[in-house]
């Protein structure tokens, strides 16, 4: 599957879909996300059970507020609809994949009760 394009407008519905979705945030302007977008991309063909969407900073910036994105490319995972990876910075293709490989192993009911726990402890 090919990488999306992600605006306000269809953000819920392709994270409230379930699953993995990786978002990369970027900008026209940015070389580093220029000289990453290849790499994005090849791993959104190699992964097509996987939600690849980009996210232009210029032009949705409430997302980017949102996911308080400070420096670009930024790289969010969401898995069943919570954020389980950010990092900032262009990665390489290997980096990408240990990435992926990680957010396919969690433990989503752990990961669940954590968010639940933290969500009790006020942090």
């Amino acid at each position: 599957m090919a990488t999306r394009e992600i605006t306000a407008e269809n953000f819920n519905a392709i994270v409230e879909a379930g699953g993995i979705v990786l978002l990369d945030f970027w900008a026209e302007w940015c070389a580093p996300c220029r000289s990453f977008a290849p790499t994005f991309e090849a791993a959104s063909e190699a992964h097509p059970d996987i939600v690849f969407g980009k996210i232009d900073t210029e032009a949705q910036r409430e997302l980017a507020g949102a996911f308080e994105v400070r420096s670009i490319p930024t790289i969010a995972a969401i898995r069943d609809g919570v954020m389980v990876f950010r990092q900032s910075g262009a990665l390489p293709a290997s980096a990408l994949e240990r990435i992926i490989a990680g957010v396919r192993e969690l433990d989503m009911e752990k990961v669940r009760a954590e968010v639940e726990a933290d969500k009790q402890s006020g942090a």
